[in-house]
């Protein structure tokens, strides 16, 4: 099953609890290592494929304080950013925020990231939670030089409200009421003071495809705002099972899978991080890897590139590493980094890969094998299901 994976993420000694940890015991959840904290993979209340197609029609509350929330702030913020990450953060307006990825001196990835600007030279970060210490690690000794400080967020938890019905449940507790989010696109965050009393900060974003939100708020209050939220009969704890297949189908990357160093954000497909404002180096410092990265949109030098797939028979799932071939089984031309069963397509297995450039075109059918068996995919656009982001019109 798919939740099997995630034991394997435990680190050696105690395992650290979110400020959720309670609720998640009370509610009968499936405790597993992850990224050194105790989460939870499943409820007793519904299956795995329940939650995934639950948060696809109504609600779903993912505990996701696991990750790791910081802040940057000085006279050389943005100068860092530009250094460390592709992405234009000079002329992105002030509480928008947007996906980008932390670059080592090669151009390859150690971190995917949400960065949202808060004002002129101050920065909300949010990056993973099992990359906490590279990333930790990376910013310290790329920072210096650089007049900003960065540092760890303290004792807040991050819930993010996933699904077609998250915007009516989350607008009956901001004081502001529904209303107040209206205006509150894809991408964008603020703060809201919610039923209680205490404030929580609120990106409209989220790992699903679907509408929805990641909230910040302090630890103590976190108790609190979750058990509100599920008071509403539409919405659902959900694990972290179904945050995998939810942002499989939504062809969204997890780091170690489809990223990792040696892996540009070209070859990944996500060239759109590379701001074309950042691409002649006249904005900022050219960012680190910039010439090979360049040279990969200019030159189109990349050798590979992520693509999704999609199965065209029954077998087991592809698991990471399952070896790709060319259709008639004689040329090894990829490999597997995700896979699993679809709940949104009818429980089609599904999947992500890296194959040779020549082959990545959707309707490109190959065969994976697994298990011994060669099974016929057809290489297919992303995401998989159709996202439901919520836009300007």
């Amino acid at each position: 099953m798919i939740f099997k994976r995630f034991n394997s993420a435990a680190a050696a000694g105690t395992l650290k609890k979110t400020a959720l940890y309670d609720l998640h015991v009370k509610l009968g959840g499936t405790m597993v290592p992850y990224a050194g904290y105790a989460m939870p993979v499943k409820y007793p209340q519904q299956t795995h494929i329940e939650s995934h197609n639950w948060t696809r029609s109504h609600a779903g509350l993912f505990d996701v304080s696991h990750m790791l929330q910081s802040k940057l702030k000085g006279a050389e913020a943005t100068k860092f950013l530009h250094k460390i990450t592709p992405t234009d953060f000079q002329n992105l307006p002030a509480g928008q925020g947007t996906l980008s990825v932390l670059l080592n001196e090669k151009g390859g990835v150690v971190d995917d990231t949400l960065i949202t600007k808060i004002n002129e030279n101050e920065f909300a970060i949010v990056t993973n939670a099992g990359c906490i210490d590279q990333d930790v690690a990376f910013l310290k000794s790329q920072i210096q030089g650089f007049d900003c400080q960065w540092e760890p967020v303290q004792e807040r938890a991050l819930l993010a409200l996933q699904g077609p019905e998250a915007k009516n449940v989350l607008g009956a507790l901001v004081s502001s009421g529904p209303g107040g989010l209206k205006d509150l696109y894809f991408g964008q965050r603020r703060s809201y003071k919610v039923l209680g009393g205490f404030d929580v900060d609120v990106a409209r974003s989220g790992y699903t495809g679907e509408d929805g939100f990641e909230i910040s708020v302090a630890n103590k209050n976190a108790m609190e705002l979750a058990t509100q939220f599920l008071e509403n009969p539409v919405v659902r704890s959900i694990g972290l099972a179904a945050r995998d297949s939810l942002r499989l189908e939504a062809g969204m990357c997890l780091y170690g899978h489809e990223l990792n160093e040696t892996i540009t954000p070209v070859e990944a497909s996500l060239t759109w991080l590379v701001s074309k404002s950042r691409r002649d180096g006249s904005l900022g410092p050219k960012f680190n890897g910039f010439d090979r990265i360049v040279d990969q949109i200019n030159n189109k030098s990349a050798t590979k590139a992520r693509v999704g797939f999609k199965y065209l028979g029954r077998g087991p799932a592809a698991r990471q590493d399952a070896q790709i071939f060319t259709a008639d089984g004689e040329k090894l031309v990829g490999a597997v980094s995700s896979g699993s069963a679809s709940p949104s397509l009818g429980g089609i297995n599904i999947g992500q890969a890296y194959v040779e450039k020549l082959y990545r075109k959707a309707g490109t059918q190959l065969i994976v094998s697994v298990r011994g068996k060669k099974l016929p995919i057809e290489i297919a656009r992303m995401p998989l299901t159709t996202s439901h982001f919520y836009k300007p019109e």
